[in-house]
Order: structure tokens, then C-alpha cells, then sequence
């Protein structure tokens, strides 16, 4: 009993002995981190401030080098003779209506508007059609200078380009084309349509179609069969606006009868 005894304290004593140590061990261990924690933040405090004084010497290096280039491009602005500087800026202006011309013209392509750069500057087709009738196409030859103008056309005297060159040739190139392209359209599907009539009508038509240069007036007599009689008219087609293809005014008269008159409100 004694021996068991004796075993049993010198179990106990040697456990406790043991615990007792590693609890020591743990306390060194994390004395010596709270140690270390302040002098890694000095090596990274450090490392920043060395850093930091870097980037403000290549700040003041950076500042140096633009003042100093400044100044030499104003130097140089300076030695330029204003004249030269005068003609450099209109030169620049020419290239980039050049340039804004070639862009409408690669934009408008599928519109029926095309064109091709020359020596001189653009040479523009203005192809028109009417109702998936490809028809006749028409070319201004445009000179780029300052101001813009006009050195060659296949242009029908009857179109206005005079007066719509004046109005926005020099300060809108695009709506230039867009207008010109409108007139002249509408002068081709006018006149298609007055062709087809004559061509594909002539049975019913008592005479010739009658009608002006720029096809705004159509004048014509047919026949109309009832119960075996013929009665004869005649129709009169005025087109008021020169950049639509349908008439703005249409009266028809009958001998005996007064005539029919429509406006435009009436027949769209």
C-alpha cells in the first residue's frame, strides 16, 4: 500500500512537473512575437518612407522636363512667321473637309451617293432610282479650297444646284449632297412616271403627253369606255414641290362638265 501510494504521488508530481513546463514554453514563445510585431513595422515604415522620397524626386524630375519642353514650343510657336502659321492652318482645315467628305461619301454609298477622291478633290455620282428602278445618275466635280466649289457637273439646268450650293455648300457638305440627291430623285421618278404613261397607256390616250422640261406639268386627254361609247378627258398634273414625286395639284375636265379639281391633301 505504501509503494502504490508513493508510485501514485510521483505520478502526479511528475504530470503536474510537465504541464507546468509547457505552459512556460508557451508564454516564451509568444513573448518573443510581441517582440518582433514592432520591428517588422519599422522595416516596412522604413521601406515606404525610402519610397516615397523616390517617387518625389521622379515628381520633380517630371515637372522640370515639361516646363522645359513648354518652353521650347513656345519658343518655336514665337520664331513662325504669322503668314505661315495662317496657311499651315488652312491647310489642315482643307484636309479635314477632305477627310469629313471621304466619310459622307463611304456613309452614303448605299444611298445611291458615291464618289471618288481626285487631284483636285472629290468627284460625286449621285445615282437615283424610283420605286426599285434604278435610273439615271448624275456627277459634280467638287474642288476642296477655301471656299468650296463646284469645277465640273452633269447637273439638268432645271435643277436649282446654283441655289442650293449657295445655301449650303460652304457650311453643311452633307446636306449639300442630301438636298441635290432629293431634287434630282424626285425629277427622275417624275419623269419615269410620265414615260411609263405615254409607253404603257398609249391605247387609252387620245394625243400626246404634253409636259415641261422638269416634268411639274402633265397635261393629257384619254378615253374612257362606257356601254360602248367613248367619253373623252383630260387630266392636268401640277407637282408644286420640285422634290416629291406626286403632283400637289390634278384637275380633270369633261366637255359639257366643270372640272374636277384635287389638291394634295386630297389625294394623299
Amino acid at each position: 500500500m505504501e509503494l502504490a501510494n508513493t508510485l501514485s504521488q510521483d505520478g502526479e508530481s511528475g504530470g503536474g512537473v510537465l504541464a507546468h513546463l509547457e505552459r512556460l514554453e508557451t508564454q516564451m514563445s509568444r513573448s518573443h512575437k510581441k517582440l518582433e510585431e514592432p520591428q517588422s513595422a519599422q522595416a516596412v515604415e522604413s521601406a515606404l518612407g525610402t519610397e516615397i522620397r523616390q517617387l518625389r524626386c521622379l515628381r520633380d524630375k517630371l515637372r522640370a522636363e515639361v516646363r522645359h519642353r513648354q518652353a521650347r514650343i513656345k519658343a518655336s510657336t514665337a520664331s513662325v512667321a504669322p503668314d505661315q502659321t495662317l496657311e499651315m492652318s488652312e491647310q489642315d482645315i482643307l484636309k479635314r473637309r477632305q477627310e469629313n467628305l471621304k466619310a459622307i461619301l463611304q456613309a452614303y454609298r448605299f444611298t445611291g451617293i458615291s464618289g471618288k477622291l481626285t487631284s483636285r478633290g472629290v468627284c460625286v455620282c449621285i445615282s437615283t432610282a424610283f420605286e426599285g428602278n434604278l435610273l439615271d445618275s448624275y456627277f459634280v466635280d467638287l474642288v476642296i479650297q477655301k471656299p468650296l466649289r463646284i469645277h465640273h457637273h452633269s447637273i439638268p439646268v432645271f435643277i436649282p444646284l446654283e441655289e442650293i450650293a449657295a445655301k449650303y455648300l460652304q457650311t453643311n457638305i452633307q446636306h449639300f449632297l442630301f438636298i441635290l440627291s432629293e431634287y434630282l430623285n424626285a425629277y427622275s421618278g417624275r419623269k419615269f412616271q410620265a414615260d411609263r404613261l405615254q409607253s404603257d397607256f398609249a391605247a387609252l390616250l387620245a394625243g400626246p403627253l404634253q409636259r415641261n422640261s422638269l416634268c411639274t406639268v402633265l397635261s393629257f386627254t384619254y378615253n374612257v369606255e362606257l356601254k360602248g361609247q367613248s367619253f373623252p378627258f383630260g387630266a392636268r398634273l401640277l407637282y408644286k414641290d420640285l422634290t416629291t414625286t406626286l403632283p400637289t395639284d390634278v384637275s380633270i375636265t369633261h366637255q359639257g362638265v366643270p372640272p374636277l379639281r384635287k389638291q394634295q391633301t386630297e389625294l394623299s
